[in-house]
């Protein structure tokens, strides 16, 4: 059967990236360079493999997003203590907690640096 292993972005910076996704419960498990060309950053949640990879190209400090790209899902145990963690390292919400059905489970988006979307699913149950 096929495994999803990663999914893969383009960052403007390495170390702006990592502290971003560091803020989210991430851990930095390894530096990958490409010749000369870029470096792959690898990065995980604890006690996984390394699931996200962030590609910095040399010169390039910024991409167009376009329209088809969405986001990436994290659950969160307490979605309030998440984003009070995140606010003190100045990471806001798009707008407040919200549920998609009455009885649902609360979510709000981040933004990473580049831009990209994090959902932040609160799960009692993680």
């Amino acid at each position: 059967m096929p495994a999803l292993i990663h999914t893969c972005y383009r960052i403007g910076e390495i170390d702006r990236s990592v502290a971003f996704y560091e803020a989210l419960g991430f851990e930095e498990l390894r530096r990958m360079p490409i010749r000369d060309e870029a470096i792959n950053v690898f990065l995980g949640l604890p006690g996984d493999g390394p699931r996200l990879e962030l590609t910095y190209n040399f010169g390039v400090d910024s991409y167009e997003l376009g329209t088809g790209y969405n986001h990436i899902a994290l659950t969160v145990p307490d979605l309030d203590a998440t984003l009070a963690a995140l606010a003190e390292k100045g990471i806001d919400p798009e707008k407040p907690p919200y549920s998609v059905r009455e009885g649902g489970s609360r979510l709000c988006f981040v933004r990473d640096p580049d831009g990209y979307r994090i959902e932040l699913i609160e799960r009692a149950d993680v």
